[in-house]
């Protein structure tokens, strides 16, 4: 594996770049169902200057009955247009976590073909607690742009994908839920799942990779925590989660070691866990 350059973008290089033209800040906060939140009103409240507000449930595939599942290239590069984000801007994403569901949004962009895209290493808290500027209210409107969103289908794998994958070891399959969510000894906080984890999958939970701060860990200690769960550097990858958020940090993590064959599990636990067909272990 070679080491490509990072997908991160450091607080005080956005800083500089805040009045570039050709750049696009994303605020991609998400918050879980239960937690009674509301992404929208807080970015509102304030958020980076000249930063736009990304629907993550909206900017998604709304006839699926899974969350948030992803679009289709047409709806993307629709709504991208209307939010003034075109062909050869340079994107930066955050979120109010600091580092949970903009990887999720990094992880769109990239499956429709937009590589120029980093993630704010440490989000929005460390934004603010280095006392960095904020701003507001709804930002001043952008002139429509042309996207055009070319699919990566290397990125993202399927239920069906994931059948193979368990009957020929095709991948490593690594999930970013909880130890107690992936060994099934604790209730999904979704009703009418099973608990318990695809056969085969290695549990590494995405808050294992990140700092206190938010911030994601070193490439070294990054490479350390997946050979330790047992994940192969030259052998390809599928992330899974609860829904498709914090597989993305995974993916994200994984692509800042330099590996280039890491996919995301759209569906992830929801939708393998909703179905009693499924093979499931616990342990």
């Amino acid at each position: 594996m070679t080491t490509p350059k990072t997908w991160l973008i450091e607080t005080d290089e956005l800083e500089r770049e805040l009045d570039a033209p050709d750049f696009v800040i994303i605020d991609a906060t998400w918050y879980m169902p239960d937690e009674g939140k509301n992404a929208r009103e807080e970015y509102l409240a304030e958020h980076i200057p000249g930063a736009i507000f990304f629907d993550i449930d909206e900017i998604a595939d709304t006839n699926s009955p899974l969350p948030h599942m992803l679009p289709s290239p047409e709806k993307f590069s629709s709504r991208m247009r209307k939010m003034g984000i075109g062909d050869g801007q340079r994107i930066v994403v955050y979120d109010r976590h600091g580092m949970f569901s903009a990887p999720r949004v990094w992880w769109m962009f990239r499956v429709m073909g937009a590589d120029e895209v980093s993630v704010l290493n440490g989000g929005l808290p460390k934004w603010k607690s280095e006392g960095r500027p904020l701003m507001m209210g709804e930002p001043n409107a952008r002139t429509p742009r042309h996207f055009t969103s070319r699919r990566n289908l290397d990125l993202v794998r399927d239920v069906d994908d994931m059948k193979s994958v368990i009957h020929d070891k095709s991948a490593d399959i690594v999930d970013a839920r909880s130890p107690e969510r992936f060994a099934g000894t604790v209730p999904e906080p979704r009703a009418g799942l099973r608990s318990g984890h695809i056969p085969g999958a290695q549990n590494v939970p995405y808050g294992q990779l990140l700092n206190a701060d938010g911030t994601l860990k070193s490439t070294e200690e990054l490479n350390a925590i997946f050979a330790a769960a047992g994940v192969e550097p030259h052998k390809p990858v599928v992330t899974s989660c609860g829904s498709g958020i914090t597989a993305c940090v995974l993916a994200l993590a994984l692509a800042e070691t330099g590996h280039r064959r890491a996919s995301v599990y759209d569906g992830s636990w929801t939708e393998w866990g909703a179905d009693d067909s499924l093979p499931i272990e616990t342990s």
